[in-house]
């Protein structure tokens, strides 16, 4: 191994030297003030790294093909970027209930760096080393709150995912008996190959890796943890969870099933590919009717999560039609839900922050008391609906277009079960607006958020609008990930 196989991980060894970096600092100083712009200076040399390796064009592999730099990697790697610099611009305000600081910044560059190395990974070790280390950060971010509701969120998260992470390591097994090989590229040409004599071997396996990356994902059956760990945890800790983890939940899922499992290339792609529409019609319709009725907006916005997943989920299911639509549709819905989901939690953080409360009633009226935000919220809230002219429209026209293109009947019927979800989510979203804009307040004394969370909210409220409006840039990056996955 020479040293030039590390240049293939620098953006991940930048972040895990700052977090680092960051705990030295907080130890010798003992000043919270030095933390955050620490990580903010370790998240933008990432940045700077991860954008040299695209402008270079770089691309192979190394660690003995276990681990591989492509556009795709590329893709996700700024993508959990931007997602965990938002989190540490604009989160103090929500961390009231986190004594330790420099703990909490440290593990947010550490599961940010576990899960860029996630999506690199294309050998099932590598990817179940890569998974569980995320894991077991986050499992501690959850539980850094000093309550009960952070140590039993906490406790939830850590038993489900022990779970998950055995069904899924039982599943690689599996794929290793039948390839004899840990490498994705000799699964593929082996399950390409697959007989009547392994094909239920082979069908098995998928179906225990979906029930461990479905945990990531937040899809159901395996979605029991999210309402009460978002509405456990410190705010930004729900921020992280709801965007960086589920792009890296659908970022492996993409790695695994459309490299190791062939696309639509293999004896089994109808098989999975079925599998995850029916997973996706279940998770927007449970989760839709479950956020129809919360009051605390965090547990609506965990079970609208779910919902939101199964959308993504019907571009998953389209990937096995062999083309690269299916996955491009993927990439560019978590990019837009990235930004629109980090709008509406941003802005649940600062009317926390505020009112010391997370329940619906307590967003009544908020125009009147803080203007910008309320708007902020209200736009987040339309894309999350998917109405025009915001990114979440387009994002889930081209998702549900992904699935028609495929040309398979079952896929036309997925998309008519998507609309109907869609239709039905936009009574709870639209109803939080109606809140925002047209009740009398509680309290009417007005209020404005930090500048930095002012700068943040900024930031999404742009995104969406930009890339509802001009989506070409964005989906143009989408595609040229997802063809890298080919």
């Amino acid at each position: 191994m020479n040293l030039e196989a590390f240049h293939f991980i620098g953006p991940a060894i930048v972040l895990l030297a700052g977090a680092v970096l960051v705990l030295l600092a907080d130890l010798a100083t003992g000043r919270r003030a030095c933390v955050r712009p620490l990580a903010m200076l370790t998240l933008a040399a990432a940045a700077l790294y991860a954008a040299t390796q695209a402008a270079a064009d770089t691309g192979g592999q190394a660690f003995g093909g276990a681990i591989g730099v492509d556009r795709f990697t590329i893709y996700v790697a700024l993508l959990l970027i931007v997602i965990t610099a938002a989190v540490v611009v604009a989160g103090e305000p929500g961390l009231t209930r986190v004594a330790q600081r420099g703990e909490f910044y440290a593990l947010l560059l550490a599961s940010t760096a576990s899960m860029m190395l996630l999506a690199q990974a294309r050998d099932l070790v590598a990817i179940f080393v890569a998974l569980e280390t995320t894991s077991a950060v986050q499992y501690i971010l959850v539980g850094l709150g000093r309550d009960a509701r952070a140590s039993e969120a906490g406790l939830k998260y850590l038993l489900t995912g022990a779970i998950a992470a055995a069904v899924l390591l039982y599943g690689f097994v599996l794929l290793f008996g039948i390839a004899g090989s840990t490498s994705l590229a000799d699964i593929s040409r082996a399950v390409a190959e697959t007989g009547d004599e392994t094909r239920l071997a082979v069908v098995v396996a998928f179906v225990l890796i979906a029930a461990g990356v479905g945990f990531k994902m937040a899809i159901v059956p395996f979605h029991a943890w999210v309402p009460d760990v978002y509405q456990g945890a410190a705010t930004p800790v729900t921020v992280f969870l709801s965007a960086a983890s589920k792009a890296a939940g659908f970022a492996i899922a993409l790695r695994l099933f459309y490299t190791g499992l062939g696309g639509g290339d293999t004896p089994v792609s109808a098989d999975w590919a079925k599998l995850f529409g029916v997973l996706a019609a279940v998770s927007m319709t449970l989760g839709n009717l479950a956020a129809i009725q919360q009051t605390d907006v965090k547990r609506l916005l965990g079970y609208s999560s779910i919902a939101q997943a199964g959308n993504i989920a019907v571009g998953l299911a389209a990937v096995a039609t062999g083309s690269t639509l299916g996955p491009a549709a993927v990439l560019f819905f978590l990019g837009t839900y990235a930004a629109t989901n980090l709008g509406a939690f941003i802005a649940v953080i600062a009317v926390g922050a505020r009112v010391g409360s997370d329940e619906l009633r307590d967003y009544a009226g908020l125009l009147r008391r803080s203007p910008g935000l309320a708007i902020v919220l209200v736009l987040c809230l339309l894309s999350l609906t998917g109405l025009p002219p915001t990114a979440g429209f387009l994002a889930k026209l081209y998702v549900f277009n992904s699935a028609v293109q495929g040309g398979e009947q079952w896929l036309v019927w997925l998309v008519v079960v998507a609309v109907f979800n869609t239709a039905l989510s936009a009574y709870y979203y639209l109803r939080w607006a109606r809140t925002i804009l047209l009740d009398e307040p509680l309290d009417p004394a007005p209020f404005q958020p930090p500048a930095a969370t002012n700068a943040v909210l900024t930031a999404a409220a742009l995104g969406v609008l930009f890339f509802g409006i001009v989506p070409t840039p964005l989906i143009d990056a989408a595609r040229s990930a997802a063809a890298a996955l080919a």
